[in-house]
């Protein structure tokens, strides 16, 4: 395997405008994020940016950036025009899209992303989860679960599965574990040309969740239990929380 992480990021999102930029500890948290994918050691580190001061902050922290049309729909759309501008040949073919927000996450989480690469038969896509521990977050339409067919009756960390269903309602019902899933993606290269190139679906149009279009393409979807969920940067309250998560940690850096 050849892996790229490539970290799409745009100044305007809705919740939180500029926030590839917001400060964490003195360093802007789209660094941050660069930081720890480059910790996971899987590969080089491009991040896609949909502005040019995203481009110079990255840049000025030693990182790599190419900077994209900032029209371009989704951060899929903005990982594939990076990978084209960056690696035309064709060299990597494992892209993991690792989103910007997500300054705390563990490398060992990000590595963790290509585990079904290396079996016999893998998955065009893989992606992360972990175990839902807080019962309030089994109905809460923000938690997006995961129906996986894992290969054990008793998943936990490191656990592998065929992911069948992406929804926002609790799924699947009766008893056992439920999944909540880390929107953290592996392509085989052909996989995210692929999917780029497919119009939105009608079950992703219902469940506003992007991943059902490539379940309704056909492409498989791996999902690798993590042990936790990392911390998204969506609103100001999480953009606390994450500063509080980096002043807390021994030493302040991955």
């Amino acid at each position: 395997m050849r892996p790229l992480v490539v970290i799409p990021a745009r100044m305007a999102a809705s919740r939180l405008p500029g926030k590839p930029l917001a400060d964490i500890a003195g360093e802007p948290m789209i660094v941050r994020v660069m930081r720890r994918a480059e910790a996971a050691r899987i590969g080089p580190v491009l991040v896609a940016a949909a502005e040019p001061e995203i481009v110079a902050a990255v840049e000025a922290a030693g990182g790599r950036a190419v900077l994209t049309d900032p029209a371009l729909p989704s951060g899929s759309d903005r990982v594939r025009a990076a990978l084209e501008a960056f690696d035309p040949g064709g060299r990597h073919d494992i892209i993991v899209n690792l989103q910007g927000d997500q300054p705390v996450i563990e490398p060992a989480a990000i590595a963790s992303a290509l585990t079904p690469f290396g079996a016999s038969a893998p998955p065009d896509i893989a992606t992360l989860g972990a175990l839902i521990v807080e019962p309030r977050e089994a109905d809460d339409p923000n938690v997006v679960k995961a129906v996986v067919a894992f290969r054990t009756d008793t998943p936990g960390p490191g656990a592998c599965g065929r992911a069948l269903y992406f929804t926002r309602a609790r799924a699947p019902s009766g008893e056992g574990p439920l999944v909540h899933h880390i929107g953290i993606y592996a392509y085989a290269r052909g996989a995210l040309e692929r999917f780029v190139e497919l119009p939105p679906s009608p079950l992703e149009r219902r469940e506003r969740l992007e991943q059902l279009r490539a379940l309704e393409a056909g492409l498989s979807i791996d999902l690798v239990l993590v042990r936790d969920v990392p911390i998204a940067v969506d609103t100001p309250a999480d953009l606390e929380r994450a500063r509080a998560a980096v002043l807390a940690r021994s030493g302040d850096r991955p």
